[in-house]
């Protein structure tokens, strides 16, 4: 999606005059009048960036209105070119060699590029490297046992029986007492 820029650069319309454009101008904008005074001051003003073409299109034409040609132009894309490293070259022996390392790595010796970091000569940090292709980067963990649980206790309602809850002693009918009544 394109993306656009909006600018002034103190042009007017044909037979606009410039105290009417500057009027215009400053209801459009809302502005004061030495805000206007610079969008008049003959450098190119970007008055709004990064629109799509409608709202880039609704400005150029109130400005258009107010009689001030403006001036659209794309924004540039901005693509950050990157530079791959060459592969390394393909040795099967160097490879061989990768994979008989030991397993815990070995310290790294750098000489020092400056005299701040010569100040970290000293300190003893592993050299981590980069892992082959297809290497698995988790240590190899014991298969865990699953606990020992008694279940002999527990048994299976058969198929089609009422799961609901059990009945409770204090669910007994209720009696029947209709035929009693109330005498003053």
């Amino acid at each position: 999606m394109s993306r656009y820029e909006i600018s002034f650069s103190g042009e007017l319309a044909p037979g606009a005059k410039l105290e009417q454009v500057e009027a215009n101008l400053t209801r459009l904008f809302q502005a004061d009048a030495q805000r206007i005074a610079v969008l008049f001051s003959g450098r190119r003003i970007v008055i709004k960036q990064d629109l799509d073409h409608a709202s880039v299109e609704k400005y150029r034409q109130a400005m258009a209105r107010a009689g001030a040609i403006a001036e659209v132009r794309p924004m540039p894309v901005e693509v950050e070119e990157i530079e791959l490293a060459p592969p390394p070259p393909e040795d099967p022996v160097a490879a061989q060699r990768a994979s008989a390392t030991p397993a815990s790595p070995q310290p790294l010796k750098v000489a020092p590029r400056d005299e701040y970091m010569a100040a970290f000569v000293d300190v003893e940090a592993p050299d981590f490297g980069i892992a082959p292709v297809g290497a698995d980067l988790q240590d190899a963990r014991p298969p865990v046992q699953p606990p020992a649980v008694d279940l002999t206790q527990f048994s299976l309602a058969p198929v089609g029986s009422d799961m609901g809850e059990r009945r409770r002693a204090s669910d007994a009918p209720v009696p029947d007492i209709s035929h009693l009544k109330l005498v003053d």
